[in-house]
This record gives structure tokens, sequence and C-alpha cells, in this order.
């Protein structure tokens, strides 16, 4: 007699639901009726990884656990692997982990042969806040309606920040960190620069007045490191080990979580880079990249209609770019319908319900699954740490029976490594030289403060015997008085550069 003819009927059909052929992750063991069968293993494909996914669940559940034992076999499958460090415990997959009672008690209910191990990972940090390699964006490339995001800015606001960056655009003035744009925007908002605002229609001076003050505060808040060169190429997401397991790149960002408008907008802007430059491969035996989206509410809180149509665009195209995006979030109505409804493949931990609002999520989360064999309002409220409700895509692209499972415990530290382990791993990255010193090479600021040269004769004049020196302009009186602009002034058309061309996104495309 087979195993799976010795589970119970119900049990049985479940599992049979799981059954896949080909390569799939090991997620963990069938839960039925109160009892863990081993011999019932619960799976997901390799080649449906790039179909989206969600790992739900209230704090405390093991969402993140949940995390680093998928993203150790995508690693072992060769499929490297993004993940999004909000609380700086994922750090500990680089480090094999530490065997102890829990472990072998949990191995052995699940039919795991545990082994510890560590895997390639590299880690990076925003603007260099944080133990990593810093990842910086040119605000050129970050595009108008993620920086609107960011700058907390309305919808008049957004479309008027898409405006100044047109204008930026079609002048090819690249703006590589917030400087830059404020010299733009500063231009425009002067006497001298009313023509030119005229000229791009419906900024008014106002908005480009509040937009401008926006930036201000934004850089007083030390924002100003995250925007400028060398920008991060989302290609080094991409890479593999010499051993060929995929390399799994740990965004550490402590540092930023109590900024988290600003990180999970960076997420996307990772997100939307890759879509950018990735050429279009379709379906494949194993994904190229998946991206775990961590704390995914914050990206769609107070989001426009622009930016929602964009997300909801960007995941629905990036699969066949053979990037798999799985959300992470506390429930599945963090995520709006559009995108929630791309997400083939569902890990979904424990809730609470405690409050009327507990229980209508409760009731909503219930609703966006499969018919079930089981009573699926009640398990979901008393799972306990590191069991999920799970239901995937099988080989042929049907979803499976939803099955509560027992997960699997991760190979590697189940905890942070210390902060002088992460220092010598990013200084003895490949990475460290290229990313580490930023980079102020000429762009829109000095090309619009840029004053025309005095002659030599005009220069002691302009001195003066004894004189004082004048006081340093200010950012406008820079501007406003360059010859560059005066010459932008006196002529619309006027090209400094290529035309710059952004996608779906609003984000440009990057120069290779």
């Amino acid at each position: 007699m087979s195993d799976s003819e010795t589970l119970p009927a119900g049990a049985r059909d479940i599992a049979a639901g799981y059954a896949f052929t080909g390569p799939a992750l090991e997620l963990g063991a069938l839960l039925w009726d109160g009892e863990c069968h081993a011999d019932a293993p619960v799976r997901i494909p390799l080649s449906v990884l790039n179909r989206h996914g969600l790992v739900a669940g209230a704090t405390g559940t093991g969402k993140t656990k949940t995390l680093q034992l998928i993203a150790e076999q995508l690693s072992a499958q060769g499929v490297p692997v993004f993940l999004a460090d909000v609380k700086g415990d994922l750090s500990g997959v680089a480090r094999p982990g530490q065997p102890g009672d829990r472990v072998r008690r949990r191995a052995g209910e699940v039919g795991q042969r545990w082994a510890p191990a560590g895997f390639p990972a590299e880690f990076l940090a925003l603007g260099g806040l944080g133990h990593g390699i810093p990842v910086r964006a040119t605000v050129t490339s970050f595009g108008p309606v993620l920086l609107a995001k960011v700058l907390e800015l309305n919808r008049t606001q957004e479309q008027s920040l898409g405006l100044v960056f047109h204008y930026a655009d079609t002048k090819g003035l690249e703006l590589v960190d917030l400087k830059d744009l404020r010299a733009v925007v500063a231009f425009l908002t002067s006497d001298e620069g009313k023509e030119e605002l005229r000229g791009i229609g419906g900024l008014s001076a106002a908005t480009a007045g509040v937009i401008l003050r926006s930036l201000t505060a934004f850089e007083a808040q030390g924002m100003a490191d995250f925007f400028g060169e060398p920008e991060f190429d989302t290609a080094d997401l991409l890479r593999t080990a010499t051993d060929g397991r995929g390399v799994v790149s740990v965004l550490e960002l402590p540092a930023v979580q109590d900024r988290p408008r600003l990180f999970s907008t960076f997420l996307m802007w990772l997100l939307a880079d890759l879509f950018h430059d990735l050429p279009e491969i379709g379906d494949v035996d194993k994904p190229r990249l998946v991206f775990f989206f961590d704390e995914a509410h914050l990206l769609f809180d107070d989001a426009s209609k622009a930016f929602l149509e964009a997300v909801t665009q960007t995941v629905r195209l990036i699969r066949s770019k053979g990037v798999g995006v799985f959300f992470v979030t506390q429930s599945p109505k963090d995520v709006p319908s559009d995108v929630l409804g791309q997400l083939g493949n569902r890990v979904q931990h424990a809730l609470r319900a405690f409050t009327p609002d507990d229980h209508k999520a409760l009731k909503a989360t219930v609703k966006t699954f499969p018919d079930s064999a089981y009573d699926l309002e009640e398990l979901l409220t008393r799972l306990g740490t590191g069991e999920a409700v799970v239901t995937v895509l099988g080989e042929e692209g049907a979803p499976t029976p939803v099955a509560a499972t027992r997960l699997r415990a991760p190979g590697s530290l189940m905890g942070p490594v210390d902060a002088d382990g992460l220092e010598q791993a990013v200084r003895g990255s490949a990475l460290f030289g290229r990313y580490a010193q930023a980079v102020d090479r000429e762009s829109a600021y000095e090309k619009l403060s840029a004053a025309p040269r005095q002659s030599h004769e005009e220069a002691p004049r302009a001195a003066g015997a004894g004189g004082r020196p004048e006081e340093e302009p200010s950012l406008v009186e820079q501007v406003v008085g360059s010859g560059v602009f005066k010459s932008l002034a006196r002529s619309v058309g006027t090209q400094l550069g290529r035309e710059i061309t952004r996608s779906l996104f609003g984000t440009a495309r990057r120069r290779r």
C-alpha cells in the first residue's frame, strides 16, 4: 500500500493535487483533522513561480521564516532572489542554521531531512544607510509618479511634477540628484521662467512653488542620499554564484524603517527598472528572479490612481520577462483587487479576529480562496506559528486544492547576522568598489548654474581693488542668471541634449 493510500479520504484528495512531476519547492506537510501527515508533502512547482504570489498573516505567525524557506530553496535551484529585510532578521540566510530541539521536532513532523546551510548573499542598503552596498537612483530614472508618492503630493501636484520632468526631458536635462530638480523648478518659478512655465501648460506658479517647498523639506529630512550616482543597476540582482546557486540580494531596511513611504516606493522603482530592461522570454522552466515585496500595504497606502494603474500593469506584464513577485503583508485586503487577482500562489498564515474589523477582514480573506474542504474561517484563526493555508498553481496552471500546511524549517540561520559580520560581507563584495563612493558629475544643476565666463579684462573691474567679495547667489539667482537658461528663455525649442524617453511607470529607460 502506497503512503497516499494510508491517508484519510479528504487528505488523499488534497495530497493528489500536489503530486507534481517536475522540480518543485518543498513547503511542508499536510494538516488534516489536527494531524500532520509527513507522507503528504505540500509543494509549489518551480515553473509557476513567475505567476506571482502572496505571503500573508498577522505579526508573529511565521511569515519571515516562510520567506527564508522559499528563498533558500530557490537559490539552491539556481534562481536569484531579492528580499526586502524590514526588521533586519533575514540576513541569516547567508549563514548555516543552528540545530536544536525545535528544529529537530519540526523536521520530524514534516518528514524533512534538515541540514544546516548558508546561501550566497549580497547585502544592500538604501543610500548606504545601514550595512549594505549603497542603492541609489537618479531622479530622472526614478520618475515623477514614484517621486510624487515619496513627496506626498496630491493628484494635481503629481501631474504638475510630471510636466516639470517632461520639460527637463525635452531639454535633455538629466536630473541626477535632488538639487538638479530644484534647479529646474526654481527657474520655472522665477520671473525669467514665466514664459517657459506657460510654454509647458497646466502648471501654475503656485503649484510649482509647493513642489519646490516639498523638495526642500524632503532634503532637510536627510533624504538626499537616496538619489544620485552611481545608480544601482538592477541587473546585479540577477547573478548566480560560482557554484550555480542563485544570489540572494537582501535589502537591509532597519535604518530606514521609519520612512516606509520612501522604501516601499524604492522597491517599486527596482521592480519597474527590471521591467524596462529585461527582454521577453515567456514561460520558462524556472524564473529568472523572484522578488519578495515586504510590507506591501505601504506601497498602496494613499496611492494615486496613476500609481496603482502602473503597479497593476507592471505586475501583469513582468511575468513574461521571467520575474515572479511575491507581495508580503498582513492581510490580502491590503492588496488592491486588480493586483490580488494576479497572485496565483498563496501562503496564508494565521489571522487574528479580536475586533469587528478583524472579523470583516477574515471573511474577506476566506472569499479569496477556492472552495475548500476546510472551514477556513475557523482554521485561519487557530493556525500555529509556522503553519499556513496554501494554494498554488499546478504545473498546468490550475489552482491546487487548499491545503493546511505545517511548514518546513529553514536550513539557514533563523535570526540576524551580527553587524561586524554584515560589514565584512559588504566590504568583501565585488559590488563594493562600484557603488560605495557617491559621484557628483555635471548634470542639470551645474549646467543651469554655469554663468558665462568673464573676460580677462572684465574680471578685475568686477572684483574691484580691495573690494569685498559678493555674497554667494541663491539657487534661483544662480539658475536664472546663467547663460544657459537665458538661452532657454528665448527659445522653448532649445535642446541641450538628447530627449529623455520614459516608459510605463514614468521612469526613464536606462542608458546602456
